[in-house]
């Protein structure tokens, strides 16, 4: 049969007939019997025996179907090059796409792991080679397909002690192919490389990712392309656990520019599966690409360096549906609104005092420092030389969680609750008007002043340290005495409740749904577009232009937690989790501080009434500023109350299906826990013992919320 081919082969022009061959090929063995002619190759490890063409009738023979997309001059060049191989998963598909191309004259094949049946749903092989190295089934097939290919193996894998021999021995590697698993040999290899002039590709079996890095062209190129420049590269040996190697595993993967379903995927790692998942349409995909960009970059036609995708979804696939938005149509009161609703606020009887720029100075550095959901800050003030002005800035706190103004009213309640406190120690009484006007809900309260002997409260030292701790605790209990002063500070309150829970147990099950609530928060699309979109400020200089919002640093993630977050931040994969009924891992950080907690409150009103919410927010800002004056670390974890409230008082079907009943059954067991199911629970949050934060949310400038009439 092979010598039939080559006859033709020799004749492309006239292809000749079955009765010419005979004579033909006869001719060809010039009286050297068909036995003799050519060679035998043994196959030890499956004990056959195959007759085949010499070496040059072989190859020509093997590669006349590659003719002209490489063409002769081309494919001889290619079988004098060297290509190292690291890892064999995807690496296998490489490898056998290059033999069966014949694009190389050396291939190194590096790899320490033997074939496991989990690796069967993606590396082509039999269960009869279960337990066998990976090198020797890559290459057993590349002997099965062309044994006069040179195959080197590396059954250790990668190691400090090989890694120049795998780049160097029998001539320098004119290729080095990345796929391995291990981010250490990820990141030596490239080093090595670099020194050595070695261009390095990687291909990643998702959304088509191949990466190359020209070395060879440009020596003084970073590796990774300048993306892990920041880290300390000689610790990469030493990082063992995944928090460990993280920092250095991130721009490796990309996170941003995984597939959906490979971010979703990653969220249920170590949950309900226990490593990357990878298919065979992806791995074989892979592999032709790999072939391609490596025969063209030894072949000088393709010299750029970068990381490109081939997304077949997106190249092959139904119109992709228009990502959702939200818009919001609040707006900010103007300089002039405000000046006009506070002209139509009647005129209080009591007489007041003009007090000092630097009392209101003082105030109003006060009320800025108040606690706000997302640190977003919905306030802004006006004083108008007689009477300050506190009004709802909705464009800053409209969202899904914030219903009917919940969570915007706690906020005011805290920060009139500053007023007070600060007017206290400078001397001064505090007559207060709330919602003076019926046409304008967006005016919150009226306040003028007056000289008096007041008695101070000490509380008022503590609202420039008070702050929101998102640190660990280490549960050790709060004092008897210490839980009678937080309901002592409140106890002016009429209406407000204050119960905590100090069990083990209890703690436990309140951890257990407040960490669900927070998952389910993001199942809810605006929810996730508002915390991900809206309230984290990504970087210390986003944070430092807004000075609102969520400096990711305050939420003190490890470096595990922090990929979670820019995993999670894509709606798709997160819509994918929730569609699976999947994402216990959205649960674990917020459950997990919870556990920690030394006690965990809950503040309820006895009915959802804007007054009693506000009155609601004053207690709240002092219970936190007695627990900041006694050292114990406060934080607020709202997914849950604020969600129980538009549940009970709001149009449910705005949460999709699933959501709205697992937040019901979750109510149901927090009343039971807190005895809550006859009031409205409007403020839950942990106590806890623990370090300081490193870093804390930061603030507008008073001259962004606090205006005057003098500006008119």
């Amino acid at each position: 049969q092979q010598l039939r081919e080559l006859i033709k082969s020799f004749h492309p022009e006239s292809t000749p007939d079955d009765a010419e061959i005979p004579s033909l090929i006869d001719a060809h063995l010039a009286g050297t019997s068909k036995t003799e002619y050519g060679v035998w190759v043994y196959y030890p490890w499956n004990e056959t025996l195959v007759h085949i063409l010499d070496e040059d009738e072989f190859v020509r023979l093997r590669t006349s179907r590659n003719r002209y997309k490489i063409t002769d001059g081309e494919q001889e060049l290619l079988m004098t090059k060297r290509i190292g191989v690291i890892g064999l998963s995807v690496g296998q598909s490489v490898s056998l796409t290059l033999c069966m191309e014949r694009g190389f004259g050396e291939l190194r094949i590096a790899d320490f792991d033997e074939l496991e049946i989990t690796n069967l749903n993606r590396l082509r092989s039999g269960l009869h080679n279960m337990g066998l190295r990976k090198t020797v089934i890559v290459a057993r097939e590349i002997a099965e397909i062309d044994p006069f290919l040179n195959v080197v193996c590396y059954h250790e894998g990668i190691t400090d002690a090989n890694l120049e021999d795998f780049l160097l021995k029998g001539g320098k590697l004119d290729l080095l192919i990345d796929e391995c698993d291990g981010v250490d040999v990820k990141i030596n290899c490239r080093l090595a490389a670099k020194r050595h002039g070695i261009p390095v590709l990687m291909e990643a079996s998702d959304r088509g990712t191949v990466d190359i890095e020209r070395f060879d062209l440009e020596p003084d190129r970073p590796i990774l392309h300048g993306f892990v420049k920041h880290l300390d590269l000689s610790n990469v040996r030493h990082a063992k656990t995944m928090e460990e190697k993280l920092p250095y595993i991130l721009p490796i993967v990309g996170v941003e520019t995984m597939s959906a379903r490979l971010k979703a995927s990653a969220i249920e790692i170590g949950q309900t599966i226990s490593t990357w998942p990878q298919l065979a349409s992806a791995v074989a995909f892979g592999g032709g690409m790999a072939a391609d960009v490596c025969r063209r970059v030894l072949l000088g036609q393709f010299t750029r360096s970068g990381r490109y995708f081939v997304d077949l979804d997106e190249l092959i696939g139904d119109e992709a549906k228009p990502a959702q938005t939200f818009s919001y149509s609040d707006k900010s009161p103007s300089l002039m609104d405000m000046a006009d609703a506070a002209s139509r606020v009647m005129p209080e009887a009591d007489v007041f005092d003009v007090i000092t720029d630097q009392e209101m100075n003082d105030l109003v550095s006060a009320v800025g420092l108040a606690p706000s959901p997302g640190n977003n800050q919905p306030w802004k003030w006006y004083y108008d030389g007689k009477r300050l002005y506190l009004f709802h800035d909705r464009r800053r706190s409209v969202s899904f969680g914030d219903f009917q103004h919940m969570a915007s009213y706690l906020t005011f309640g805290a920060a009139i609750e500053n007023l007070y406190l600060k007017a206290k120690e400078l001397g001064i009484r505090i007559n207060e008007r709330r919602f003076p006007l019926d046409d304008t809900p967006w005016l919150i309260a009226a306040f003028s002043f007056t000289y008096s002997a007041v008695e101070k409260d000490e509380l008022s030292h503590y609202i420039g340290l008070r702050c929101t701790n998102r640190r660990q605790g280490n549960a050790r209990k709060l004092s008897e005495d210490l839980i009678v002063g937080f309901q002592e500070a409140i106890s002016g309150f009429n209406g407000i409740n204050l119960r905590f829970v100090t069990a083990d147990q209890q703690i436990q099950q309140l951890a257990s749904i407040a960490g669900e609530a927070e998952k389910l928060r993001l199942f809810v699309p605006q929810g996730h577009y508002e915390l991900f979109e809206k309230e984290l400020r990504w970087t210390p200089d986003e944070a430092m232009e807004s000075k609102d919002g969520l400096d990711i640093r305050t939420l003190e993630l490890s470096a595990k937690d922090a990929i979670g977050f820019r995993v999670a931040r894509d709606p798709r994969a997160v819509g994918l989790v929730a569609e699976w009924g999947l994402g216990r891992a959205l649960e674990n950080m917020t459950a997990d501080l919870m556990k920690t907690a030394s006690a965990i409150g809950v503040v309820t009103v006895p009915a959802f009434e804007r007054s009693l919410l506000v009155e609601a927010g004053r207690a709240v800002e002092r219970i936190w500023l007695k627990a900041t004056k006694n050292k114990v670390s406060m934080q607020p974890v709202l997914a849950s109350v604020l969600h129980f409230a538009r549940l009970k008082h709001g149009q449910q079907m705005e949460m999709p299906a699933k959501v709205q009943h697992r937040f019901g059954e979750l109510k149901n067991e927090f009343d039971r826990i807190f005895y809550t199911a006859d009031e409205e629970p409007v403020f839950l949050f942990r106590l806890f013992h623990a370090d300081e934060p490193l870093v804390r949310s930061l603030r507008l400038d008073p001259a962004q919320f606090f205006y005057s009439s003098k500006e008119l």
